[in-house]
């Protein structure tokens, strides 16, 4: 393909980089990208070694001894250049993001433009870097407190965001004078390794040194243990699961290190009985089937008055029963595939599951195939009819299945089925009455 070689992508891709150079390892296994949109080989990648990872990790220390001292507003120009060869490259990651992952490639493109649109958030916060000052009991004196950069920065991304949420930190984390270790999901490392080409380009125009950014692909069992149990990489971002952020979140914690986590959600949306639906309904739609489900603020959840009930759920199937599922880079369609075979047979567990809890299949649920779909990875979205107390409804599938439960009496009702799960995130309400009856 074309959009590959203008994105620097081989035929074979190496795992680990150090900004400047890749280093060639070969010893440590392949992985075999396959497009979820029609089942096809899109590159390979060669995994990094622990010998890789100690390298890249030297790298990014001796960086993070420069970086910290180039003044903030500098560091806020480099940022500035990756913005600007982002944009120069929107079309093309855009559609790679699309054809990795699966999603839509209106998505695709709009992850890209979060990447620009951190980038430019970032410049300006390269000049607000401040700091309080405040009295002192002393005669003659004041305080004041100064923020200091941490040293080498790790990023551990997810599937989904194959790319803005890298941006979302490692802008951040490098106008405040840290360097960054990226770790991609295997599941979508040539996007990575795209960006990876874009910021090699704007390390040598301007005679950066490498370790500013790093990228490293590899296994979870070796390389994230390595980079979890790091004492040298003083704080992790990592986004996944909750299972992940869980054993992530331990491990650091053991080392005093610092995490940032960012992972499952359960989300609900309400209608209440004065709701206009022909706002909701579309809002509903979108929130489910975007991305496929494959969302952390996918809505799970919709709670639904007794009093519209019946109209909400015949208003919804006939939504559903027009999306077009198919391509994700043919516009005209609404929904992409699921990212693969595994995931297809966790969206098919949750609706037998929900199914042997009293849940009831109102619409979707099938597994595509035939033409335009070999990649057996399209599923018809589904909508079930459940309760909020069902084990499956009260845990995370990702995947588009929205669950229609029933509320009566108050909005408090609703209010308190959409708390009565472990995880957060996001919610909303459609209303027409921002009163609550005491």
């Amino acid at each position: 393909m074309e959009l590959l070689k203008l994105l620097g992508i081989k035929e074979e891709n190496f795992g680990a980089s150090t900004g400047l150079i890749w280093l060639e390892t070969k010893s440590s296994g392949m992985i075999e990208v396959i497009s979820p949109v029609d089942g096809k080989l899109i590159a390979k990648v060669y995994q990094a070694s622990e010998n890789d990872y100690d390298l890249v990790v030297e790298k990014s220390i001796e960086a993070f001894k420069f970086w910290r001292t180039v003044p903030a507003p500098k560091r806020g120009d480099i940022v500035r250049q990756i913005g600007l060869k982002l944009r120069a490259c929107k079309e093309h990651l855009g559609r790679l993001v699309s054809y990795e992952m699966g999603k839509s490639l209106q998505e695709g493109l709009g992850e890209v433009q979060e990447m620009i649109d951190i980038c430019d958030f970032a410049v300006g916060l390269s000049r607000q870097l401040y700091g309080f000052t405040m009295t002192s009991e002393r005669e003659k004196h004041r305080m004041y407190e100064q923020y200091h950069p941490l040293g080498v920065v790790g990023i551990i991304t997810a599937f989904n965001f194959p790319v803005a949420v890298w941006s979302w930190n490692a802008m951040i984390a490098t106008v405040c004078g840290d360097v960054n270790l990226w770790k991609p999901s295997s599941k979508t490392p040539l996007s990575a390794i795209a960006v990876q080409n874009i910021l090699s380009e704007v390390i040598k125009e301007n005679n950066l040194p490498e370790g500013l950014f790093s990228l490293i692909i590899g296994k979870g069992s070796t390389i994230g243990e390595k980079l979890l149990n790091d004492k040298r990489i003083p704080l992790i971002s990592l986004t996944g699961s909750i299972q992940v952020g869980q054993h992530a979140a331990g491990i650091i914690a053991k080392r005093f290190g610092r995490a940032i986590l960012e992972l499952g959600g359960n989300n609900a949306i309400i209608i209440t009985p004065n709701a206009d639906l022909n706002l909701a309904i579309p809002a509903v739609v979108f929130g489910a089937v975007g991305t496929a489900g494959q969302r952390c603020t996918t809505t799970r959840r919709l709670i639904v008055h007794e009093d519209v009930y019946d109209k909400v759920k015949d208003s919804l199937i006939k939504a559903y029963q027009s999306l077009k599922i198919g391509n994700p880079l043919d516009e005209k369609n609404h929904v992409g595939p699921l990212i693969d075979k595994t995931a297809v047979e966790e969206f098919k567990n949750a609706l037998n599951l929900v199914q042997k809890e009293g849940g009831k299949i109102l619409y979707g649920g099938d597994v595509l195939s035939g033409e335009g779909y070999e990649s057996g990875c399209y599923v018809v979205p589904a909508i079930v009819e459940a309760e909020n107390h069902y084990k499956i409804v009260q845990e995370e599938t990702f995947a588009p299945i929205l669950y229609l439960i029933k509320y009566s009496g108050d909005v408090q009702n609703a209010i308190n089925i959409q708390n009565d799960v472990v995880q957060g995130l996001s919610s909303a309400i459609f209303t027409n009455n921002l009163r609550i009856k005491k």
